[in-house]
């Protein structure tokens, strides 16, 4: 089968184009590489199976199908990345959504979208099921990130219902793992830098919001699962594993044996104090869950990081 995937050379997308070419797919990637690094798909570089195309996705595509699928998971999903380009992130979720849509249109095949626990804003429904709409601040902020979600989810649906496009939506909460970017801005790759440099770990407010993390193989395994699905409205994907700021910073501190600070700073407008999925409906549908317990996809992130740091270091 011939796969299209929009952010391939982002940390999710990375790892989703060495599942389908394992798999036996060809998959052709398209990246903009605001975000996204060559450092992730090197291995990939002269593979028989694989392409990249370096190009902009909310730009019209030339390239030719058909497809068997379409993976729309272009996005600048860090706060620090989405709040420096508003506008580019919401054109990823608008502009770029409808073009990617249109392929998979004009193939008459499957359109998956990478879309966001951020849909649900600041929960007042705890565990956030798909059914909640959500609680949003539509001129924060984060609405560039919240709202460009929200719109593409409406005009995946759209172009469910008006064309027929076999569409899924997966609603994807706190992913980690090797290949996220040093600088990245949100927790797991923050402490980690912080804590293998022996620098204070920053935490923003009290650090009793809530956060559930799930490893990235977990995920493109539901990603892959909810592409083959006949399910066409929004599935969470995410690790049920709930805990707060404070117990992930001292879960760090002990796996990399920093003994560092806390040092505490102001929330940030808009930040959801709690975060856990329901994965009622990924169980069900899917059969899906997650198996990678925390201990070990950190271990697995901490060596990656450690690499990195040495590398950057040597580089500098």
């Amino acid at each position: 089968m011939r796969h299209l995937i929009s952010g391939a050379a982002g940390f999710i997308g990375s790892h989703l184009c060495d599942a389908l070419v394992e798999q036996g797919h060809d998959v052709v990637g398209i990246d903009n590489l605001i975000t996204g690094s060559h450092r992730n798909l090197e291995h990939l570089e002269g593979h028989p199976r694989f392409q990249l195309l370096v190009a902009d996705v909310t730009r019209p595509l030339e390239i030719n199908g058909p497809w068997d699928g379409v993976w729309h998971l272009a996005s600048l999903a860090s706060p620090k990345d989405y709040l420096n380009h508003p506008i580019e992130t919401l054109e990823t979720g608008s502009t770029a959504t409808r073009i990617m849509l249109d392929a998979a249109l004009q193939s008459n095949c499957d359109f998956l979208l990478t879309s966001t626990s951020e849909c649900y804003g600041d929960p007042q429904v705890h565990p956030q099921v798909e059914t909640y709409w959500g609680n949003v601040n539509p001129v924060g902020p984060r609405s560039c990130y919240d709202e460009s979600k929200r719109f593409a989810e409406a005009m995946t649906m759209a172009y469910h219902r008006v064309h027929g496009v076999r569409t899924h939506i997966a609603r994807i909460f706190n992913t980690y793992g090797p290949r996220m970017q040093l600088n990245d801005g949100r927790v797991v790759p923050a402490f980690l830098d912080q804590a293998l440099r022996g620098e204070p770990l920053t935490i923003f407010g009290n650090g009793k919001q809530t956060r559930s993390f799930c490893y990235v193989s977990d995920l493109v395994d539901g990603l892959i699962r909810l592409m083959a699905s006949e399910e066409r409205y929004p599935v969470n994907l995410g690790n049920p594993r709930e805990m707060t700021i404070l117990e992930f910073a001292e879960q760090i501190r002990a796996l990399t044996g920093a003994k560092v600070p806390l040092v505490h700073h102001a929330l940030p407008q808009d930040d959801p104090r709690q975060r856990q999925p329901d994965i009622t409906k990924a169980r069900q549908v899917l059969g899906w869950e997650p198996r990678v317990a925390l201990e070990e996809g950190l271990r697995h992130t901490v060596h990656y990081f450690k690499q990195r740091i040495e590398a950057s270091s040597t580089a500098g």
